[in-house]
């Protein structure tokens, strides 16, 4: 096979930071700061190649695809791997009482294991005179192949729950990846205490004793394993032989010595945690953290068009008058378009962050989504309907105007949104546009959009509207102005669908018609045709005692939620 010639190019994903490379199988690689040292390990041919992986590979005890493998000597030097298959998506195999203590346990995804593992590595949670050794990670590897669903062990009905509740959204459960770790010389307890002369009931004994001791340290440092074992727990390979060795004293109680010496390292701190895919932050741990990256997002949000520095991975990009951070979603091969010139904002919209958090549906006939992410971000998000043709549910099918029109694209809505805020109408803050990797099932049967579109680029080269791709618009939860927001913690307001308010008791069915009817008039004002919003398209903002927000005039503000059928009527 003839090499592929590529380019390092640099990459951002929850806060780790990689050198990203195609490998000469059509792969991807993904180099942490330990590796890049050794890049020339990495390649595909100096430890991936079929015959050498098979000839050298030694399959390590335990429920998943684990392998030591060393890579081929480059400059003179061998590096010692361990190459683990990952488990996101597969059903986790627990024990009865672990599974009743994490009943909720999912396996991480390769991005969230890598940054809890640096996040551990670095030191900042709980009592800095202790830290938790661990791994070295060194690079995220990912296949060009695709499997067949029986091949990935994912299980399909988790799989078919997930796209029920997430239509549109990538899953990636084809994709193989495979995380790289350096391999820690040493034995784990259970391979220690084979050098202990003790009977069963003991070493059961000391094996929990030990285990909880460990479970007890993570948790101090805020970090928690669903499935931790005596197997996890490493001890070096230097103080392994000096165990050994008091065996070999005399005129000692050589049983208790080691023991002893056993407890004091693991009191020293002086062993290593392995197997991460259930590592997760304390629950304390994770509200701190919550806390800490929502009052940043809602900082940055508010300065979200004040320029900042771009690291190597994002781009800016100005589409139909908005300005977008641009950059890719390594973790599904998708793009991501995140509204303002504010870096900073952009990890928050990564799919990881929100489509797999619970949803709740907001549309009986649309999909619509509320959810809180796991930075504690409140977010609707919604698939986009462009290139559809309204299909009757909603009496949409009969209307001339979007036989004329056509629903808007994504970036479309956005300039639509941010245009009636900056003319005084009230509109829900768009946040992101997110393009999934993987192709649509279904035909596009509108295709004018994608036409028009077609020469309007990403700073990548690409068709900014691909007919192949699904697209996923994010928009926050309504709570108040932007800036009131991020200096309220408490007392916001809650949106109301103005369709539901009457059944509410907050307005009567005539104030309802009443404020849709004012709410197109002031588009029509504005120079925008929104005769077909319905009151489901707009919102009031509620707080704790039933108050609604008013505006200016002293009536009921009323928000702009749905913009795929509100045009700029031409002059």
């Amino acid at each position: 096979m003839d090499k592929v010639i590529s380019k390092k190019s640099l990459v951002n994903v929850l806060g780790v930071v990689y050198a990203h490379t195609k490998t000469s199988d059509g792969g991807d690689l993904y180099l942490t700061r330990f590796a890049e040292p050794y890049e020339k390990h990495f390649e595909i041919e100096n430890w991936h190649e079929k015959n050498w992986f098979d000839e050298h590979k030694v399959r390590l005890k335990g429920t998943s695809s684990v392998y030591r493998v060393p890579t081929k000597e480059v400059n003179g030097k061998s590096l010692d791997l361990v190459v683990k298959n990952c488990r996101v998506g597969e059903d986790v195999p627990l024990d009865t009482h672990t599974l009743q203590e994490f009943c909720d346990a999912e396996f991480n995804s390769p991005w969230e294991e890598f940054s809890l593992v640096t996040e551990m590595r670095e030191n900042y949670y709980g009592p800095k005179e202790m830290r938790v050794n661990t791994q070295r990670p060194m690079a995220i590897y990912v296949p060009p192949e695709m499997m067949q669903l029986w091949q990935s062990g994912r299980s399909r009905e988790k799989i078919n729950r997930i796209r029920a509740k997430h239509p549109g959204i990538d899953l990636d459960i084809l994709k193989q990846y495979k995380l790289i770790y350096e391999w820690i010389k040493g034995n784990n307890l259970i391979e220690i205490f084979e050098h202990i002369d003790l009977d069963h009931t003991e070493l059961i004994s000391h094996l929990k004793k030990i285990n909880y001791k460990a479970i007890g340290d993570l948790n101090k440092k805020g970090y928690l394993v669903a499935d931790m074992k005596p197997e996890h727990i490493i001890i070096s390979e230097a103080e392994t032989r000096l165990i050994e060795e008091i065996n070999r004293a005399e005129n000692i109680d050589a049983t208790g010595k080691q023991v002893e010496r056993l407890y004091q390292l693991l009191h020293e701190g002086k062993y290593s945690v392995i197997d991460y895919e259930l590592l997760s932050r304390t629950p304390e741990h994770e509200e701190e953290v919550k806390s800490t990256r929502r009052h940043s997002y809602l900082d940055d949000q508010k300065n979200r068009f004040v320029p900042t520095p771009l690291p190597a991975h994002l781009s800016y990009q100005e589409i139909f008058g908005v300005p977008y951070i641009f950059g890719r979603a390594e973790s599904t091969g998708g793009s991501l378009w995140v509204v303002g010139k504010n870096a900073h904002l952009f990890d928050y919209f990564l799919p990881e962050r929100w489509r797999k958090t619970p949803s709740i549906k907001l549309s009986y006939i649309k999909e619509v989504f509320y959810t809180i992410t796991k930075d504690n971000i409140h977010l609707v998000w919604k698939t986009s309907r462009v290139g559809e043709m309204p299909n009757g549910e909603d009496n949409e099918s009969c209307d001339s105007k979007i036989c004329q029109s056509g629903i808007n694209s994504p970036f479309e809505e956005f300039a639509i949104s941010l245009a009636l805020n900056q003319l005084g109408i009230p509109s829900v803050y768009v946040r992101a546009i997110y393009m999934t990797g993987s192709k649509k099932i279904e035909a596009s049967t509108d295709l004018r959009k994608y036409e028009s579109h077609k020469n309007i680029l990403d700073t990548e080269g690409n068709p900014i509207l691909q007919e192949t791709h699904n697209y996923i618009t994010i928009r926050g939860w309504y709570n108040g102005p932007d800036q009131w927001v991020a200096e309220h913690s408490d007392a916001l307001y809650t949106p109301v669908d103005l369709s539901r308010a009457p059944y509410r008791g907050i307005i009567d069915e005539a104030q309802c018609q009443t404020l849709l009817d004012k709410a197109k008039e002031r588009l029509k004002n504005a120079g925008y045709d929104g005769s077909l919003l319905k009151t489901n398209d707009l919102l009031l903002a509620v707080n704790d005692d039933g108050e609604i927000m008013k505006n200016n005039s002293g009536e009921p503000e009323v928000i702009i939620c749905n913009f795929e059928l509100i045009w700029k009527v031409k002059d």
